[in-house]
């Protein structure tokens, strides 16, 4: 009967280890980088620019790792505006952000519409 027990035991550990393992969805992979992940952000802009746009996004990252534009460096103003929608408190997550609080990014904004 003790035997029996244990049989029964060791079978019930066994399943529930595999079942428990088996649960977890699979994620879409996050961006590792603030770089990668600010890409990501500003995809697709919906902008009318007749040429290639560069500017350079200074942020920092708040106690609830979200993104604060502080400045974009750029003479155009709707691209500042787009940037700065886009990227305002978003969140990060902490694989990306490391130990560094601020940032610069640089970022090139392309007209698709050729």
């Amino acid at each position: 009967m003790k035997a029996l027990k244990m049989f029964v035991l060791a079978v019930a550990i066994t399943f529930s280890s595999v079942l428990s393992a088996s649960t977890n969805p699979v994620k879409d992979v996050e961006p590792q980088t603030v770089t990668q992940t600010v890409g990501e952000l500003l995809k697709n802009p919906d902008l009318q620019i007749s040429s290639e746009v560069y500017a350079i996004v200074d942020l920092v990252i708040n106690e609830d790792n979200e993104m604060v534009v502080l400045n974009v460096d750029t003479t155009h103003e709707n691209v500042e505006n787009y940037i700065k929608y886009r990227l305002n408190y978003k969140k990060l997550s902490k694989e990306a952000i490391g130990n560094n609080r601020s940032f610069k990014v640089p970022v090139k904004i392309i007209n698709t519409d050729y």
